[in-house]
């Protein structure tokens, strides 16, 4: 059920819509959570955003960026540098939409894990939903680490609720092999109904990123890989107001810092 704060009405103008956006839409209707929003325009956003998200994910598939581990990651030395930890610092004087564009422009140059690759998705839909000039002014200092993102990047966490298309899953791998500690999970963006991108892994259903896991389990292993009940996504009214440095305190006032989303092993708070 969705709900708008001051309207008795739900109903309005879905013209302008993709069909991804009139489906999450529809589903939310449908749904026996009560999903509530400020205004119109802040819905319109929030599927906005998600849509923008699938289609990152899409596009971060088909570049020829690839999966590595950080001791192997590799970075256009234009744009970033990389550091001993194997993550990817901005260089100074580079704008961060281009260099969040010039991985998807230029994906040869590029190899990094699954957790590194859902934060360069997000910051690519904020790019095309807020624009440059307001992405560069809110992510001046990037860095690409594992689940490591700006403050501004402000995550919600879920749990047990219905996910849609946009939402970070995550695909849990108990017994792995210790060897490879890589596949210990792995990171998915929704992208539909049972349809997931997984860095590395591609897109796929939920049993063939399972059945993919379930290969790299330790000898002996017979407990399977599971997708995981919890999920993230961003705060949608926070980033939507994210336009010009100088409303970025207003906005903080506004929304007070929370514990942001757990990505992988590894739990980060703004």
């Amino acid at each position: 059920m969705i709900v708008i704060e001051g309207q008795t009405n739900t109903l309005f103008d879905t013209t302008a819509l993709s069909m991804l956006e009139k489906d999450i839409l529809q589903q939310k209707k449908q749904s026996v959570t009560r999903y509530r929003y400020a205004s119109e325009a802040h819905l319109r956003y929030e599927l906005k955003l998600r849509s923008l998200t699938v289609e990152a994910a899409k596009a971060l598939d088909a570049s020829e960026a690839v999966f590595a581990t950080f001791s192997k990651s590799r970075c256009n030395r234009r744009y970033w540098t990389r550091n001993e930890e194997g993550g990817f610092k901005l260089n100074v004087g580079v704008s961060p939409a281009n260099a969040i564009r010039d991985i998807y422009d230029n994906g040869s140059e590029y190899a990094f894990e699954c957790a590194t690759a859902i934060i360069i998705v997000l910051y690519k839909a904020i790019i095309e939903a807020n624009g440059d000039e307001a992405f560069n002014a809110n992510f001046p200092n990037l860095l690409l680490y594992d689940g490591h993102h700006d403050s501004h990047l402000r995550l919600i966490n879920e749990d047990g609720k219905t996910s849609y298309p946009g939402d970070v899953l995550y695909f849990s791998n108990p017994e792995h092999d210790p060897d490879k500690p890589e596949w210990q999970g792995e990171n998915v963006v929704k992208l539909g109904a049972d349809l997931y991108y997984g860095h590395g892994i591609g897109i796929k259903s939920e049993q063939d990123i399972i059945s993919v896991l379930n290969k790299v389990r330790k000898p002996g292993s017979d407990v399977s890989a599971y997708l995981s009940d919890k999920f993230f996504h961003p705060d949608f009214a926070y980033i939507r107001g994210l336009t010009a440095r100088n409303q970025l305190s207003e906005i903080q006032m506004i929304f007070p810092a929370r514990i942001v989303a757990q990505i992988g092993s590894n739990r980060y708070i703004c």
